[in-house]
């Protein structure tokens, strides 16, 4: 493929607002499916949870042809946890179309995304997606990117982006509401004339390719994925690699792959400005820069945010440990952590100190960004003890005063419920930005501590019914807002091992909700229950019924349980205060006690106060 015939681009925006269902258009209408051939709707969307949770989790690349032109195409997360994955591939792309919904408008991630797009000088192209809604609104979207691009300093030249309006289910963009379409040939035709052609000169400079992907192949090994800035690359090249670190070390290319529709096609070269996926370096990583044999030049390393949260990963230490696992020690645990590093570039991971317990401080973007991860170890095997999410904060090194993360939090909840959400946010330490209201339903903006948004999600959904919506997005640090109310309730704990009964859970019933349904293992130590108060109270579930020689009509009736609670792992590790772990195993999410007898929570609960004390 010849170098001036190629383009980059890459698909924008927050989450829901159809970046995968816009990429399954081009790949249809590209004529990379069969006409006979089954496809799933958000094909890119390939990963097991990303089916599951219905988001996009992992930037992904593929290919179309159009016009003699190859486009290559990276689909990108819209959730802010997984923002790392957008900064990561924004240097290796020509222009980027940012998509924002016709009723929603932009949303925090999109501010996020869109900023790092102008900070590398691209020209984005607008799409207004979903214009068939009834509550449309697209011409005011317009504006409203318009007034984001200023707040963002793009440059004049950013400010003139070419608008477009489509549905992208439907496979329809148009420039304008007026003027229908049939297909995405405006998109296509908008982006070949945005981009140009490129300079064919770079393909006789010397070879310079930035890794900003992973992947590995069972048979190959590990692979690099990147852009040839310029010069060309073959298959058997001898070539040198810049790491991060500034080092060097030499390699050779054993294999060669370009995308063309969602497959790698294995080719002897390839030259300047196409994405590669380079096999034979074993020690490859994101941001190395490969060159030309002993002459290579560095390129300046891939910038990402820094985490904002983090985790205790912490070997499962409870009576049920190494019963379901295959991988259950510390070295099990340091390999995959290890492994993750590799391709995951938001992640950190940090050796625990003076810990009873052997484990790991592994920090990321947030709660959904790790707990995939642990949801994942999970699915291979891992058994795990998880502690509470904990906020990271900065101490400025001349004023020694502390910051901590903040979060812009979108809220659109039927106009019944703002008082409730607004008087707990108010709780949280937020602080209001905007309210508008429609008599039916009220957006509220706020700026939260990230700290004070965990364990929010549940209420939220409980307080507006399910009814209510909630987006945020990172936004900066301030100062620490000082002490924040924790969960207010108590938790009903185990204080015996067996197997727990519906007659003593029926008696549990009235002291709040439960966690576990009959004829479940329980053991000492392990959470059961919310109380319905704000202390711990120890319980015995698999206390029977005393049998009597005697019966009486009416003693003997069945016990009738309310269906008890299932904690999913994000409402599990929503829930757990710092004396309290998530006990991940592959067949079982438990909640415990780090503590499990009642002597050592008395003997740590007693340490604390006097250490509170001394303060």
């Amino acid at each position: 493929m010849d170098a001036k015939k190629i383009i980059n681009i890459a698909v924008i925006a927050h989450v829901d607002a159809g970046k995968s269902t816009l990429v399954d258009g081009l790949l249809s209408q590209a004529g990379v499916f069969r006409d006979n051939q089954q496809i799933d709707a958000q094909v890119m969307d390939s990963n097991d949870q990303e089916r599951e949770r219905g988001i996009t989790i992992y930037s992904k690349n593929c290919a179309i042809e159009y016009k003699g032109i190859k486009i290559n195409i990276v689909d990108t997360p819209g959730h802010a946890d997984f923002s790392s994955e957008v900064e990561r591939i924004m240097k290796t792309v020509d222009t980027v179309i940012l998509l924002v919904d016709s009723s929603e408008g932009p949303m925090p991630q999109t501010r996020f995304v869109t900023s790092k797009a102008l900070e590398l000088g691209l020209h984005p192209i607008l799409m207004i997606n979903k214009i068939d809604k009834k509550d449309q609104r697209a011409q005011e979207v317009v504006d409203e990117v318009l007034e984001l691009f200023m707040e963002l300093d793009a440059t004049e030249s950013q400010l003139d982006f070419q608008v477009l309006y489509g549905i992208a289910k439907e496979g329809i963009a148009q420039f304008s509401m007026e003027k229908p379409a049939q297909d995405l040939s405006p998109l296509l035709e908008t982006i070949v004339t945005q981009v140009g052609s490129y300079d064919t000169s770079l393909s006789a400079n010397p070879t310079q390719i930035q890794v900003s992907s992973l992947a590995y192949d069972s048979f190959i090994g590990r692979l690099g994925i990147g852009r040839i800035y310029q010069g060309t690359i073959k298959t058997g090249q001898s070539i040198s690699v810049a790491r991060n670190d500034g080092s060097t070390y030499n390699g050779k290319i054993s294999k060669l792959f370009v995308y063309q529709g969602l497959n790698r096609v294995e080719v002897q070269e390839a030259s300047a400005g196409d994405i590669v996926v380079v096999a034979g370096l074993s020690e490859v990583s994101i941001g190395d820069t490969i060159g030309e044999l002993n002459k290579v030049e560095a390129m300046d390393p891939i910038k990402i945010e820094q985490p904002t949260m983090s985790m205790n990963f912490l070997v499962n230490t409870s009576p049920f440990a190494g019963r379901v696992g295959k991988f259950v020690t510390s070295r099990n645990i340091k390999e995959r952590l290890e492994k993750e590093l590799e391709v995951n570039v938001g992640l950190r991971v940090e050796p625990l100190v003076n810990s009873e317990v052997e484990g790991f401080k592994v920090l990321g973007r947030g709660e959904l960004h790790l707990s995939v991860l642990i949801e994942q170890m999970r699915r291979e095997g891992f058994e795990l003890g998880i502690s509470k999410p904990e906020v990271i904060l900065h101490k400025d090194s001349t004023t020694g005063e502390v910051f901590e993360p903040m979060e812009k939090v979108i809220i659109n909840v039927p106009s019944e419920y703002s008082g409730t959400v607004i008087n707990k946010l108010n709780v949280r330490k937020g602080m209001m930005i905007d309210m508008d209201s429609d008599g039916i339903r009220d957006r509220v903006v706020y700026n939260v501590p990230l700290r004070a948004l965990i364990g929010f999600r549940s209420e939220f959904t409980n307080d507006t019914h399910g009814e209510g919506i909630l987006v945020q997005s990172a936004n900066g640090f301030e100062p620490y807002k000082g002490e924040i109310e924790s969960r207010p309730n108590g938790v009903m704990v185990s204080m015996a091992n067996g197997v727990s009964v519906a007659y003593a859970l029926n008696n549990l019933e009235a002291r709040g909700i439960l966690f576990v349904g009959p004829q479940t293992e329980v053991y000492e130590g392990m959470i059961v229950g919310q109380h319905s108060r704000g202390n711990d109270l120890d319980v015995n579930p698999t206390t029977g019924k005393k049998l009597t020689n005697t019966r009486s009509s009416g003693t003997d009736d069945a016990v009738k349980l309310t269906p008890f609670k299932k904690l999913t792992l994000e409402e599990a590790l929503e829930f757990i205060e710092w004396d309290e772990l998530v006990e991940v195993t592959p067949d079982d999410i438990r909640l415990r006690k780090k503590w499990l007898t009642i002597n050592e929570r008395k003997r740590h609960r007693n340490d604390q106060k006097r250490a509170l004390e001394d303060l």
